[in-house]
């Protein structure tokens, strides 16, 4: 279910310059053809809700450009958010495979284009095609990592410093899509990172300060580059 929807459009996954990048969307051409004939491109706006916590598994979503928060609420009503998902990601996998509801809310934290599939479609093209069959286990098996390093982050990492240095790292490392040099926009507020490195707003406002007087990072209105990467590892570890 996508809220917020604006310029519905077709697809283009043939001409997508970044596909070689993007582990499920690097499929053979026919198997990109094929894929071409399913789901509906959009562009959705920021804030725009691509599916909320414990809506029906219907359908997933592909990050063709953009970024997309993930968050989940407790019952008191705080929300975590546990992720932000960038371009090349399939948002709602496990849910669709697995014929459950949504674990989390789907938020563009910037302007977005992405691709709705519904379940059925979705399903159906995994069948005729082993090679995106493969594909979607291991963006399942990356989903499954990911949550684990975040979790060990979170629950072994000594200081708020290297925990934030780790997020850093992981978005600037998505963004790069292995370049030499990790620059990225920096979608979030100062509350939002706090959220997801389990600190305090003020201690990632600090943090960011000295990150950036030491020389490891430079930020340039809501860029971010990472300078010294190995020093940031050093930190995080």
């Amino acid at each position: 279910m996508v809220h917020h929807m604006q310029n519905r459009h077709s697809s283009e996954c043939g001409t997508c310059e970044y596909r070689s990048l993007r582990m499920f969307c690097n499929l053979s051409p026919q198997a990109l053809l094929d894929f071409d004939t399913i789901g509906v491109q959009m562009t959705v706006p920021h804030g725009a809700i691509l599916f909320q916590e414990d809506d029906p598994g219907d359908s997933v979503v592909v990050i063709c450009q953009g970024q997309v928060k993930l968050s989940c609420t407790s019952k008191d009503g705080k929300t975590l958010i546990l992720k932000i998902a960038n371009s090349g990601d399939v948002l709602g996998l496990s849910a669709v495979i697995s014929g459950t509801r949504m674990e989390v809310t789907a938020e563009a934290i910037i302007p977005s284009q992405v691709k709705n599939i519904r379940r059925d479609d979705f399903l159906a093209f995994l069948q005729r095609h082993s090679q995106a069959s493969m594909h979607a286990a291991q963006a399942l098996s990356e989903e499954y990592k990911s949550a684990f390093f975040d979790a060990r982050r979170l629950a072994l990492s000594t200081s708020a410093a290297g925990r934030i240095a780790g997020v850093l790292l992981d978005w600037g490392r998505a963004a790069s899509c292995g370049q030499s040099e990790m620059r990225f926009t920096m979608a979030l507020t100062h509350e939002d990172l706090a959220s997801i490195a389990g600190t305090s707003r003020e201690t990632v406002t600090r943090v960011l300060g000295k990150l950036r007087k030491d020389k490891l990072i430079k930020i340039r209105g809501s860029s971010i580059v990472i300078v010294e990467p190995d020093r940031l590892s050093r930190l995080s570890a």
